[in-house]
Protein backbone atom coordinates (compact mmCIF):
# COMPACT_ATOMS: atom_id res chain seq x y z
CA UNK A 1 0.00 0.00 0.00
CA UNK A 2 2.70 2.44 1.07
CA UNK A 3 4.99 1.82 -1.64
CA UNK A 4 2.75 1.38 -4.26
CA UNK A 5 0.18 3.43 -3.73
CA UNK A 6 -2.51 0.22 -3.99
CA UNK A 7 -6.10 1.47 -1.64
CA UNK A 8 -6.66 -1.14 1.28
CA UNK A 9 -9.58 -2.90 -0.51
CA UNK A 10 -7.40 -3.76 -3.78
CA UNK A 11 -4.21 -4.47 -1.63
CA UNK A 12 -6.49 -7.20 0.64
CA UNK A 13 -7.14 -8.21 -2.26
CA UNK A 14 -4.48 -8.35 -4.23
CA UNK A 15 -2.74 -10.68 -1.60
CA UNK A 16 -5.27 -13.19 -0.78
CA UNK A 17 -5.29 -13.48 -4.61
CA UNK A 18 -1.45 -13.78 -5.02
CA UNK A 19 -1.76 -16.33 -1.51
CA UNK A 20 -4.70 -18.29 -3.21
CA UNK A 21 -2.88 -18.63 -6.98
CA UNK A 22 0.37 -19.86 -5.22
CA UNK A 23 -1.43 -22.80 -3.06
CA UNK A 24 -3.64 -23.63 -6.58
CA UNK A 25 -0.12 -23.52 -8.41
CA UNK A 26 0.99 -26.15 -5.66
CA UNK A 27 -2.27 -28.36 -6.78
CA UNK A 28 -0.78 -28.37 -10.16
CA UNK A 29 2.68 -29.11 -8.84
CA UNK A 30 1.78 -32.04 -6.81
CA UNK A 31 0.31 -33.82 -9.55
CA UNK A 32 3.36 -33.02 -11.69
CA UNK A 33 5.96 -33.81 -8.85
CA UNK A 34 4.59 -37.56 -8.26
CA UNK A 35 4.49 -38.43 -11.94
CA UNK A 36 6.95 -36.78 -14.20
CA UNK A 37 10.21 -36.11 -12.14
CA UNK A 38 9.91 -37.00 -8.59
CA UNK A 39 9.99 -34.69 -5.45
CA UNK A 40 13.43 -33.57 -4.53
CA UNK A 41 13.84 -32.40 -8.02
CA UNK A 42 10.56 -30.40 -7.72
CA UNK A 43 12.01 -28.95 -4.73
CA UNK A 44 15.22 -27.79 -6.61
CA UNK A 45 13.49 -26.78 -9.67
CA UNK A 46 10.82 -24.59 -7.71
CA UNK A 47 13.78 -23.28 -5.08
CA UNK A 48 15.56 -21.61 -8.46
CA UNK A 49 12.05 -20.41 -9.51
CA UNK A 50 11.54 -18.70 -6.03
CA UNK A 51 14.85 -17.14 -6.23
CA UNK A 52 14.56 -15.27 -9.93
CA UNK A 53 11.50 -14.26 -8.15
CA UNK A 54 12.87 -12.48 -5.56
CA UNK A 55 15.79 -11.01 -7.57
CA UNK A 56 13.36 -9.09 -9.55
CA UNK A 57 11.44 -7.98 -6.40
CA UNK A 58 14.98 -6.75 -5.26
CA UNK A 59 15.70 -4.80 -8.08
CA UNK A 60 12.03 -3.05 -8.19
CA UNK A 61 12.29 -2.05 -4.63
CA UNK A 62 16.15 -0.91 -5.83
CA UNK A 63 15.59 1.16 -8.58
CA UNK A 64 13.15 3.78 -8.17
CA UNK A 65 12.53 3.68 -11.69
CA UNK A 66 10.58 0.86 -11.17
CA UNK A 67 8.29 2.37 -8.38
CA UNK A 68 5.50 4.84 -8.53
CA UNK A 69 6.72 8.95 -6.94
CA UNK A 70 6.84 9.31 -3.40
CA UNK A 71 3.99 11.02 -1.66
CA UNK A 72 1.85 10.54 1.66
CA UNK A 73 -0.39 7.80 1.23
CA UNK A 74 -3.66 7.89 0.78
CA UNK A 75 -3.60 10.90 -0.53
CA UNK A 76 -5.71 11.58 -3.58
CA UNK A 77 -2.85 12.62 -5.75
CA UNK A 78 -0.63 9.52 -5.31
CA UNK A 79 -0.23 7.46 -8.37
CA UNK A 80 -0.96 3.89 -7.74
CA UNK A 81 2.19 1.53 -9.78
CA UNK A 82 0.73 0.80 -13.21
CA UNK A 83 2.33 -0.05 -16.83
CA UNK A 84 5.73 -1.17 -17.20
CA UNK A 85 6.38 -1.25 -13.50
CA UNK A 86 3.00 -3.23 -12.86
CA UNK A 87 4.15 -5.54 -14.67
CA UNK A 88 7.51 -6.14 -12.97
CA UNK A 89 6.20 -6.53 -9.77
CA UNK A 90 3.50 -8.92 -11.26
CA UNK A 91 5.90 -10.52 -12.66
CA UNK A 92 8.31 -11.00 -9.59
CA UNK A 93 5.21 -11.79 -7.34
CA UNK A 94 3.81 -14.70 -9.25
CA UNK A 95 7.26 -15.93 -9.81
CA UNK A 96 7.81 -16.05 -6.30
CA UNK A 97 4.18 -17.59 -5.94
CA UNK A 98 4.87 -20.08 -8.13
CA UNK A 99 8.48 -21.07 -6.40
CA UNK A 100 7.12 -21.23 -3.43
CA UNK A 101 3.83 -23.36 -4.39
CA UNK A 102 6.61 -26.21 -5.65
CA UNK A 103 8.43 -25.91 -2.20
CA UNK A 104 4.93 -26.32 -0.31
CA UNK A 105 3.85 -29.00 -3.07
CA UNK A 106 6.76 -31.79 -2.64
CA UNK A 107 9.14 -30.82 0.07
CA UNK A 108 6.44 -32.21 3.08
CA UNK A 109 5.84 -35.51 1.07
CA UNK A 110 9.72 -35.84 0.46
CA UNK A 111 10.36 -35.22 4.11
CA UNK A 112 7.86 -37.90 4.81
CA UNK A 113 8.92 -39.99 2.69
CA UNK A 114 11.89 -40.72 4.95
CA UNK A 115 9.76 -42.65 7.05
CA UNK A 116 9.13 -45.88 6.72
CA UNK A 117 4.86 -46.04 7.67
CA UNK A 118 5.36 -50.15 8.63
CA UNK A 119 7.82 -49.37 11.14
CA UNK A 120 5.98 -48.70 14.52
CA UNK A 121 8.92 -46.35 15.18
CA UNK A 122 9.28 -44.11 11.98
CA UNK A 123 5.45 -44.29 11.57
CA UNK A 124 5.45 -42.35 15.04
CA UNK A 125 8.19 -40.12 14.27
CA UNK A 126 6.94 -39.12 10.91
CA UNK A 127 3.39 -38.00 13.05
CA UNK A 128 7.33 -36.03 15.42
CA UNK A 129 8.07 -34.61 11.98
CA UNK A 130 4.67 -32.75 10.68
CA UNK A 131 4.79 -31.18 14.75
CA UNK A 132 8.35 -30.16 13.90
CA UNK A 133 7.75 -29.07 10.28
CA UNK A 134 5.52 -26.75 11.67
CA UNK A 135 7.57 -25.59 14.19
CA UNK A 136 10.17 -24.68 11.40
CA UNK A 137 7.75 -22.90 9.09
CA UNK A 138 6.91 -20.68 12.48
CA UNK A 139 10.49 -20.01 13.19
CA UNK A 140 11.31 -18.71 9.45
CA UNK A 141 7.79 -16.86 9.44
CA UNK A 142 8.92 -15.49 12.98
CA UNK A 143 12.58 -14.14 11.35
CA UNK A 144 10.85 -12.82 8.13
CA UNK A 145 8.27 -10.38 10.27
CA UNK A 146 11.00 -9.19 12.55
CA UNK A 147 14.71 -8.68 11.05
CA UNK A 148 13.42 -8.77 7.24
CA UNK A 149 10.86 -6.24 8.40
CA UNK A 150 13.32 -4.44 10.45
CA UNK A 151 15.51 -4.47 7.51
CA UNK A 152 13.03 -3.05 5.00
CA UNK A 153 11.95 -0.25 7.96
CA UNK A 154 15.56 0.96 8.70
CA UNK A 155 17.71 -0.34 5.53
CA UNK A 156 15.44 -0.19 2.65
CA UNK A 157 13.00 -2.71 1.06
CA UNK A 158 15.64 -3.35 -1.69
CA UNK A 159 17.41 -4.20 1.33
CA UNK A 160 15.05 -6.17 2.85
CA UNK A 161 14.58 -8.40 0.02
CA UNK A 162 18.33 -8.51 -0.81
CA UNK A 163 18.29 -10.66 2.51
CA UNK A 164 15.45 -13.13 1.97
CA UNK A 165 16.85 -13.98 -1.52
CA UNK A 166 20.70 -14.69 0.19
CA UNK A 167 18.57 -16.98 3.02
CA UNK A 168 16.78 -18.44 -0.15
CA UNK A 169 19.74 -19.35 -1.85
CA UNK A 170 21.61 -20.43 1.57
CA UNK A 171 17.93 -22.64 1.77
CA UNK A 172 18.57 -24.20 -1.48
CA UNK A 173 22.40 -24.78 -1.27
CA UNK A 174 21.44 -26.90 2.19
CA UNK A 175 18.97 -28.89 0.71
CA UNK A 176 21.11 -29.91 -2.04
CA UNK A 177 23.87 -31.24 0.12
CA UNK A 178 21.70 -33.56 1.49
CA UNK A 179 20.60 -35.12 -1.61
CA UNK A 180 22.77 -38.37 -0.55
CA UNK A 181 21.22 -39.41 1.99
CA UNK A 182 17.68 -39.28 1.03
CA UNK A 183 15.20 -41.85 0.35
CA UNK A 184 14.19 -41.12 -3.00
CA UNK A 185 10.55 -42.14 -3.42
CA UNK A 186 9.97 -43.66 -7.34
CA UNK A 187 7.99 -42.14 -9.73
CA UNK A 188 5.45 -43.96 -10.83
CA UNK A 189 4.39 -42.06 -13.83
CA UNK A 190 0.76 -41.47 -14.09
CA UNK A 191 -0.55 -44.88 -13.72
CA UNK A 192 -2.01 -44.32 -10.00
CA UNK A 193 -3.69 -41.47 -11.30
CA UNK A 194 -4.65 -43.72 -14.63
CA UNK A 195 -6.11 -46.72 -12.04
CA UNK A 196 -7.93 -44.39 -9.99
CA UNK A 197 -9.70 -43.15 -13.18
CA UNK A 198 -9.98 -46.78 -14.48
CA UNK A 199 -12.28 -47.03 -11.13
CA UNK A 200 -14.71 -44.70 -11.73
CA UNK A 201 -14.94 -45.07 -15.69
CA UNK A 202 -15.08 -49.30 -14.67
CA UNK A 203 -17.80 -48.62 -11.94
CA UNK A 204 -20.19 -46.63 -14.56
CA UNK A 205 -19.68 -49.17 -17.09
CA UNK A 206 -20.82 -52.34 -14.65
CA UNK A 207 -23.04 -50.14 -13.05
CA UNK A 208 -26.20 -52.78 -14.48
CA UNK A 209 -24.23 -55.69 -13.04
CA UNK A 210 -24.96 -56.99 -9.56
CA UNK A 211 -22.49 -56.92 -6.81
CA UNK A 212 -21.79 -60.27 -5.40
CA UNK A 213 -23.62 -60.50 -1.62
CA UNK A 214 -19.73 -62.05 -0.23
CA UNK A 215 -17.09 -59.12 -0.65
CA UNK A 216 -14.49 -61.96 -0.93
CA UNK A 217 -15.57 -62.74 -4.71
CA UNK A 218 -14.67 -59.34 -5.71
CA UNK A 219 -11.26 -59.14 -8.03
CA UNK A 220 -7.63 -59.04 -6.59
CA UNK A 221 -3.98 -60.53 -7.70
CA UNK A 222 -2.85 -63.31 -5.48
CA UNK A 223 -0.06 -62.41 -3.17
CA UNK A 224 2.14 -64.96 -4.19
CA UNK A 225 1.94 -63.98 -7.71
CA UNK A 226 2.73 -60.38 -6.76
CA UNK A 227 5.84 -58.62 -6.55
CA UNK A 228 7.13 -57.46 -2.76
CA UNK A 229 5.76 -54.12 -3.50
CA UNK A 230 2.81 -54.32 -4.47
CA UNK A 231 -0.19 -52.50 -2.52
CA UNK A 232 -2.42 -54.09 -0.88
CA UNK A 233 -5.56 -52.58 1.00
CA UNK A 234 -8.50 -53.84 2.72
CA UNK A 235 -11.81 -53.99 1.58
CA UNK A 236 -14.34 -51.47 3.09
CA UNK A 237 -18.45 -51.89 1.74
CA UNK A 238 -18.77 -48.01 2.24
CA UNK A 239 -18.58 -45.21 1.47
CA UNK A 240 -19.03 -45.10 -2.07
CA UNK A 241 -20.40 -48.78 -2.30
CA UNK A 242 -21.40 -48.56 -6.40
CA UNK A 243 -17.52 -48.42 -6.70
CA UNK A 244 -17.24 -51.78 -5.73
CA UNK A 245 -19.09 -52.55 -8.89
CA UNK A 246 -15.55 -52.27 -10.98
CA UNK A 247 -13.91 -55.13 -8.75
CA UNK A 248 -17.10 -57.11 -9.95
CA UNK A 249 -15.20 -60.26 -11.86
CA UNK A 250 -16.01 -60.77 -15.32
CA UNK A 251 -13.16 -62.69 -16.86
CA UNK A 252 -12.27 -66.70 -16.70
CA UNK A 253 -8.90 -68.11 -14.84
CA UNK A 254 -5.86 -67.15 -16.38
CA UNK A 255 -7.61 -64.78 -18.92
CA UNK A 256 -6.06 -61.13 -18.55
CA UNK A 257 -8.69 -58.70 -17.01
CA UNK A 258 -9.63 -55.44 -19.12
CA UNK A 259 -8.82 -52.76 -16.67
CA UNK A 260 -11.27 -50.42 -17.86
CA UNK A 261 -13.96 -52.95 -16.92
CA UNK A 262 -12.67 -54.82 -13.95
CA UNK A 263 -10.45 -53.20 -11.48
CA UNK A 264 -8.53 -54.94 -8.23
CA UNK A 265 -10.13 -54.25 -4.75
CA UNK A 266 -6.56 -52.05 -4.03
CA UNK A 267 -7.73 -50.30 -6.55
CA UNK A 268 -11.05 -49.86 -6.02
CA UNK A 269 -10.17 -48.66 -2.00
CA UNK A 270 -7.92 -46.03 -3.51
CA UNK A 271 -10.06 -44.36 -5.64
CA UNK A 272 -13.01 -44.47 -3.07
CA UNK A 273 -10.07 -42.73 -0.19
CA UNK A 274 -9.57 -40.32 -2.71
CA UNK A 275 -13.30 -39.29 -3.54
CA UNK A 276 -14.14 -39.69 0.66
CA UNK A 277 -11.42 -37.04 1.02
CA UNK A 278 -13.16 -34.54 -0.44
CA UNK A 279 -16.04 -33.71 1.61
CA UNK A 280 -12.95 -33.32 4.50
CA UNK A 281 -10.73 -30.96 2.11
CA UNK A 282 -14.12 -28.61 1.65
CA UNK A 283 -14.92 -28.06 4.96
CA UNK A 284 -11.20 -26.50 5.26
CA UNK A 285 -12.16 -23.79 2.43
CA UNK A 286 -13.36 -21.46 5.61
CA UNK A 287 -10.61 -21.68 7.45
CA UNK A 288 -8.15 -20.52 4.96
CA UNK A 289 -10.81 -17.76 4.62
CA UNK A 290 -10.48 -16.58 8.31
CA UNK A 291 -6.48 -16.95 7.95
CA UNK A 292 -6.66 -14.52 5.05
CA UNK A 293 -8.28 -11.73 7.17
CA UNK A 294 -5.14 -12.03 9.56
CA UNK A 295 -2.85 -11.39 6.60
CA UNK A 296 -4.86 -8.31 5.44
CA UNK A 297 -7.39 -6.43 7.58
CA UNK A 298 -5.79 -7.18 11.21
CA UNK A 299 -2.47 -5.84 9.53
CA UNK A 300 -4.43 -2.92 8.76
CA UNK A 301 -6.33 -2.40 12.34
CA UNK A 302 -2.83 -2.69 13.44
CA UNK A 303 -1.25 0.04 11.68
CA UNK A 304 -3.99 2.64 13.21
CA UNK A 305 -3.00 0.82 17.12
CA UNK A 306 -0.15 1.95 18.99
CA UNK A 307 2.43 -0.28 17.80
CA UNK A 308 5.13 0.92 20.78
CA UNK A 309 6.70 -1.92 23.10
CA UNK A 310 8.31 0.71 24.68
CA UNK A 311 8.52 4.24 25.40
CA UNK A 312 11.31 3.91 22.15
CA UNK A 313 10.93 0.90 20.59
CA UNK A 314 8.28 0.73 17.91
CA UNK A 315 6.80 -2.52 16.40
CA UNK A 316 6.24 -1.91 12.36
CA UNK A 317 2.18 -3.20 11.86
CA UNK A 318 3.80 -5.94 9.49
CA UNK A 319 5.35 -8.36 12.70
CA UNK A 320 2.14 -8.41 14.29
CA UNK A 321 2.01 -11.72 13.00
CA UNK A 322 4.82 -12.35 15.63
CA UNK A 323 2.06 -12.83 17.98
CA UNK A 324 1.01 -15.93 16.64
CA UNK A 325 4.05 -17.14 15.26
CA UNK A 326 5.27 -17.01 18.70
CA UNK A 327 2.69 -18.24 20.65
CA UNK A 328 3.28 -21.65 18.39
CA UNK A 329 7.18 -21.83 18.42
CA UNK A 330 6.02 -22.34 22.07
CA UNK A 331 2.47 -24.20 22.20
CA UNK A 332 4.33 -26.64 19.32
CA UNK A 333 6.93 -28.16 21.69
CA UNK A 334 4.39 -28.64 24.63
CA UNK A 335 2.00 -30.22 22.03
CA UNK A 336 4.53 -32.60 21.31
CA UNK A 337 6.21 -33.24 24.14
CA UNK A 338 3.51 -33.30 26.88
CA UNK A 339 0.14 -33.55 25.14
CA UNK A 340 0.66 -36.30 22.42
CA UNK A 341 2.72 -38.63 25.35
CA UNK A 342 -0.24 -37.96 27.47
CA UNK A 343 -2.61 -38.51 25.19
CA UNK A 344 -1.01 -42.18 23.73
CA UNK A 345 -1.48 -43.47 26.88
CA UNK A 346 -5.11 -42.95 26.56
CA UNK A 347 -6.38 -43.35 23.29
CA UNK A 348 -3.67 -45.97 22.48
CA UNK A 349 -3.14 -43.56 19.43
CA UNK A 350 0.56 -43.28 18.19
CA UNK A 351 -0.31 -39.61 17.26
CA UNK A 352 -2.17 -38.82 20.55
CA UNK A 353 -5.42 -38.43 19.10
CA UNK A 354 -7.23 -39.26 16.04
CA UNK A 355 -5.95 -36.83 12.98
CA UNK A 356 -10.41 -35.65 12.60
CA UNK A 357 -10.47 -35.14 16.16
CA UNK A 358 -7.21 -32.70 15.58
CA UNK A 359 -8.64 -30.57 13.12
CA UNK A 360 -12.24 -30.34 14.57
CA UNK A 361 -10.25 -28.72 17.78
CA UNK A 362 -8.78 -26.27 15.02
CA UNK A 363 -12.21 -25.37 13.37
CA UNK A 364 -13.64 -24.73 16.58
CA UNK A 365 -11.15 -22.34 17.90
CA UNK A 366 -10.80 -20.82 14.85
CA UNK A 367 -14.44 -19.63 15.73
CA UNK A 368 -13.89 -18.45 18.60
CA UNK A 369 -10.99 -16.65 17.22
CA UNK A 370 -13.14 -15.02 14.87
CA UNK A 371 -15.44 -13.95 17.73
CA UNK A 372 -12.31 -11.90 19.53
CA UNK A 373 -12.01 -10.33 16.31
CA UNK A 374 -15.15 -8.85 16.18
CA UNK A 375 -15.54 -7.90 19.76
CA UNK A 376 -12.21 -5.70 19.38
CA UNK A 377 -12.60 -4.34 16.21
CA UNK A 378 -15.96 -2.83 18.00
CA UNK A 379 -13.36 -1.60 21.29
CA UNK A 380 -10.92 0.01 18.91
CA UNK A 381 -13.39 1.28 16.85
CA UNK A 382 -15.19 2.72 20.28
CA UNK A 383 -12.01 4.39 20.94
CA UNK A 384 -11.29 6.33 17.39
CA UNK A 385 -14.71 7.49 18.32
CA UNK A 386 -14.22 8.46 21.57
CA UNK A 387 -10.97 9.98 21.02
CA UNK A 388 -12.28 11.87 17.58
CA UNK A 389 -9.49 10.32 15.99
CA UNK A 390 -12.12 8.40 12.97
CA UNK A 391 -9.93 9.75 10.22
CA UNK A 392 -6.90 9.73 11.86
CA UNK A 393 -3.88 8.79 9.39
CA UNK A 394 -2.59 5.00 9.96
CA UNK A 395 0.87 5.08 11.71
CA UNK A 396 1.36 8.94 11.81
CA UNK A 397 -1.62 9.85 14.05
CA UNK A 398 -1.86 6.66 16.25
CA UNK A 399 -4.91 5.56 18.61
CA UNK A 400 -4.55 5.55 22.56
CA UNK A 401 -4.75 1.91 22.54
CA UNK A 402 -1.97 -0.92 22.02
CA UNK A 403 -1.53 -3.22 19.15
CA UNK A 404 -1.44 -6.03 21.41
CA UNK A 405 -5.10 -5.88 21.94
CA UNK A 406 -5.01 -8.08 18.98
CA UNK A 407 -2.71 -10.74 20.74
CA UNK A 408 -6.01 -13.04 21.54
CA UNK A 409 -7.09 -13.20 18.14
CA UNK A 410 -4.11 -14.03 16.72
CA UNK A 411 -2.97 -15.86 19.55
CA UNK A 412 -5.57 -18.36 19.49
CA UNK A 413 -6.06 -18.37 15.13
CA UNK A 414 -2.20 -19.65 15.22
CA UNK A 415 -3.10 -22.65 17.87
CA UNK A 416 -6.25 -23.56 15.71
CA UNK A 417 -3.62 -23.52 13.10
CA UNK A 418 -1.40 -25.88 14.61
CA UNK A 419 -4.40 -28.53 15.04
CA UNK A 420 -5.89 -27.77 11.61
CA UNK A 421 -3.17 -27.24 9.23
CA UNK A 422 -0.74 -30.21 10.44
CA UNK A 423 -3.86 -32.32 11.27
CA UNK A 424 -4.79 -31.65 8.03
CA UNK A 425 -1.54 -31.93 6.02
CA UNK A 426 -1.05 -35.52 7.57
CA UNK A 427 -4.45 -37.07 7.40
CA UNK A 428 -3.67 -36.29 3.87
CA UNK A 429 -0.58 -38.06 3.70
CA UNK A 430 -1.59 -41.11 5.81
CA UNK A 431 -4.73 -41.79 3.94
CA UNK A 432 -3.70 -41.39 0.21
CA UNK A 433 -2.37 -44.10 -2.18
CA UNK A 434 1.80 -44.69 -1.58
CA UNK A 435 1.93 -43.18 -5.37
CA UNK A 436 -0.03 -39.58 -4.63
CA UNK A 437 1.36 -38.98 -1.44
CA UNK A 438 2.91 -35.67 -2.91
CA UNK A 439 -0.69 -35.09 -4.54
CA UNK A 440 -2.53 -35.66 -1.33
CA UNK A 441 -0.89 -32.69 -0.14
CA UNK A 442 -3.35 -30.74 -2.88
CA UNK A 443 -6.16 -31.26 -1.05
CA UNK A 444 -4.55 -29.17 1.74
CA UNK A 445 -3.28 -26.41 -0.29
CA UNK A 446 -6.10 -26.32 -2.95
CA UNK A 447 -8.66 -25.71 0.40
CA UNK A 448 -6.10 -22.81 1.36
CA UNK A 449 -6.27 -21.71 -2.14
CA UNK A 450 -10.34 -21.58 -2.10
CA UNK A 451 -9.87 -19.84 1.35
CA UNK A 452 -8.13 -17.32 -0.37
CA UNK A 453 -10.25 -16.74 -3.13
CA UNK A 454 -13.19 -16.90 -1.55
CA UNK A 455 -11.97 -14.26 0.87
CA UNK A 456 -11.56 -12.24 -2.20
CA UNK A 457 -14.96 -12.95 -3.57
CA UNK A 458 -16.86 -12.17 -0.11
CA UNK A 459 -15.32 -8.65 0.61
CA UNK A 460 -16.44 -7.98 -2.74
CA UNK A 461 -19.97 -9.22 -1.99
CA UNK A 462 -20.05 -8.02 1.04
CA UNK A 463 -19.16 -4.28 -0.26
CA UNK A 464 -22.21 -5.18 -2.89
CA UNK A 465 -24.79 -5.98 -0.35
CA UNK A 466 -23.77 -3.43 1.71
CA UNK A 467 -23.33 -0.16 -0.77
CA UNK A 468 -26.21 1.79 1.01
CA UNK A 469 -25.69 1.04 4.36
CA UNK A 470 -22.62 3.68 4.87
CA UNK A 471 -21.41 6.67 3.20
CA UNK A 472 -18.27 5.01 1.68
CA UNK A 473 -20.31 2.53 -0.09
CA UNK A 474 -20.21 -1.02 1.72
CA UNK A 475 -18.74 -2.57 5.33
CA UNK A 476 -15.35 -3.19 3.69
CA UNK A 477 -15.22 -0.48 0.89
CA UNK A 478 -13.08 3.22 0.90
CA UNK A 479 -9.38 3.52 2.25
CA UNK A 480 -10.51 4.61 6.20
CA UNK A 481 -10.68 1.55 8.20
CA UNK A 482 -11.88 3.30 11.38
CA UNK A 483 -15.15 4.11 9.19
CA UNK A 484 -15.61 0.85 7.81
CA UNK A 485 -17.26 -2.26 9.59
CA UNK A 486 -14.71 -4.47 9.89
CA UNK A 487 -16.21 -5.96 13.31
CA UNK A 488 -19.81 -6.97 11.11
CA UNK A 489 -17.39 -8.66 8.53
CA UNK A 490 -15.90 -10.78 11.42
CA UNK A 491 -19.00 -11.39 12.92
CA UNK A 492 -20.00 -13.06 9.50
CA UNK A 493 -17.26 -15.44 9.25
CA UNK A 494 -17.56 -16.26 13.11
CA UNK A 495 -20.99 -17.62 11.86
CA UNK A 496 -20.12 -18.83 8.36
CA UNK A 497 -17.23 -20.73 10.60
CA UNK A 498 -19.59 -22.19 12.98
CA UNK A 499 -21.86 -23.49 9.96
CA UNK A 500 -19.17 -24.86 8.55
CA UNK A 501 -18.31 -26.67 11.89
CA UNK A 502 -21.77 -28.27 11.61
CA UNK A 503 -20.73 -29.62 8.17
CA UNK A 504 -17.55 -30.66 9.18
CA UNK A 505 -19.28 -32.89 12.29
CA UNK A 506 -21.54 -34.96 9.80
CA UNK A 507 -18.15 -35.51 7.33
CA UNK A 508 -15.88 -36.46 10.15
CA UNK A 509 -18.23 -38.95 11.32
CA UNK A 510 -18.68 -40.39 7.64
CA UNK A 511 -15.42 -41.01 6.64
CA UNK A 512 -13.82 -44.55 7.43
CA UNK A 513 -9.67 -44.33 8.15
CA UNK A 514 -7.93 -46.85 5.35
CA UNK A 515 -6.40 -49.84 6.68
CA UNK A 516 -3.92 -52.20 5.22
CA UNK A 517 -4.70 -55.60 4.49
CA UNK A 518 -2.43 -56.86 7.07
CA UNK A 519 -4.22 -54.32 9.70
CA UNK A 520 -7.57 -55.47 8.70
CA UNK A 521 -9.90 -58.03 10.71
CA UNK A 522 -11.05 -59.29 7.28
CA UNK A 523 -8.49 -60.17 4.60
CA UNK A 524 -10.04 -60.45 0.65
CA UNK A 525 -9.05 -63.88 -0.82
CA UNK A 526 -7.87 -63.42 -4.40
CA UNK A 527 -9.85 -64.89 -6.96
CA UNK A 528 -7.32 -66.92 -8.27
CA UNK A 529 -6.81 -68.60 -5.00
CA UNK A 530 -10.99 -69.04 -5.10
CA UNK A 531 -10.88 -70.67 -8.50
CA UNK A 532 -7.88 -73.28 -7.70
Amino acid sequence: MLIMHVGLADASNLLTNYMGTSYMIAVLITVFADTVIGRYQTVIISSLIELVGLLLLTLQAHSSKLKPPECIFPSPTCQKVSGDNAVHLYVGLYLVAIGSAGIKAALPAHCADQFDEKDPKEKRQMSSFFNWLLLSICIGGAFSVTVFVWIQNKRGWDKGFGAATGVMGLALVAFVIGLPRYRISTVQGSSALLEIFRVYVAAIRNRNLRLPENPEELYEISRSKASPETEFVAHRDKPFRFLNKAAIVQTTTGEMPNPWRQCRVTQVENARTMLAMVPIFCCAIIMGTCLAQFQTFSIQQGATMDTRIAKHVQMPPATLPIIPLGMLICAVPIYERLFVPYARRITGHPNGILYLQRIGVGLVLSIVSMCIAAVVEMYRKRVATRNNMLDAIPQLQMLPISCFWLAPQYGVFGIADMFTFIGLLEFFYSQAPPALKSMSSAFLWCSMSLGYYFSSIIVRAVNVATKNSTASGGWLAGNNINRNHLDLFFWLLAVLSFLNFLNYLYWSRWYKYVKSQDQAEHVVVPMEQQQV
